[in-house]
């Protein structure tokens, strides 16, 4: 197969995987009763742990009112808190208080189910060039949400998706 054709199923497939996970994330955040943006912002305070609103804003790439607006919804409901920071008093910090984790495993058991067949069929070498890919087109997502959002300059870590 010639490079030109190659680009074209990579991005393809890209938007396959990119409408798979906005579909899934609007599933679970409707089985959890949060919309999908709150339930991201969930994901990148359990990956990243206590952040401020700033470094949510630079992780998700979104402008700071929009994470305020995800704050705001999930303090309303309980599962972040904003307090001090301990070790600088000026700073608050969100912490995630949310969704048990018998219930990710309940919505995310039969994705992962799924993917560690998929995952069966590649060696370590495949998966870690997988692997490579994915974390570079997230962060280009992320830097484009940014740039779209006018929100600050996303950190080097994404959410991807």
């Amino acid at each position: 197969m010639d490079r030109d054709r190659a680009l074209r199923e990579v991005e393809e497939a890209g938007r396959v995987l990119s409408a798979a996970a906005v579909m899934f994330h609007t599933a679970v955040g409707e089985r959890l009763g949060i919309g999908p943006s709150d339930w991201k912002m969930m994901d990148l305070l359990e990956r990243h742990g206590p952040c401020t609103a700033g470094e949510l804003v630079r992780h998700s790439g979104l402008a700071p009112a929009s994470v305020t607006g995800v704050l705001d919804r999930l303090q309303r409901r309980g599962m972040i808190t904003r307090g001090r920071d301990e070790s600088d008093r000026r700073r608050v910090v969100v912490t995630l208080t949310g969704v048990p984790a018998e219930r990710a495993a309940e919505v995310f058991g039969p994705l992962m189910r799924e993917l560690g067949e998929v995952h069966a069929d590649y060696d370590a070498d495949q998966l870690a060039l997988i692997a490579g890919y994915l974390t570079r087109a997230a962060a280009a997502q992320t830097r484009a949400t940014a740039e779209v959002a006018g929100g600050a300059e996303p950190a080097g870590e994404t959410s991807g998706g």
